[in-house]
């Protein structure tokens, strides 16, 4: 099931970070980061790590699993 993720283009726009500049951090082109954020391609677990360390949320949050943006601490 292709999915949008509208917590992660959010969270991206509201820290005013373009998408080549995400593009740039995780080490793939802004074209792929596009598919990436439009549920064209599917995230990898290792991505979705490295954006939730980024923006210090957690990986639920980004895939509108909850409204928390908190991180779960061990």
């Amino acid at each position: 099931m292709k999915m949008k993720y509208v917590n992660i283009r959010s969270i991206r726009e509201d820290n005013d970070i373009t998408q080549q500049e995400m593009a740039k951090l995780l080490n793939v082109s802004q074209n792929t980061y596009s598919q990436y954020e439009t549920g064209k391609i599917e995230w990898t677990a290792s991505t979705l790590i490295k954006i939730a360390d980024y923006f210090d949320v957690s990986i639920d949050y980004l895939l509108d699993r909850t409204k928390n943006k908190s991180v779960y601490k061990k």
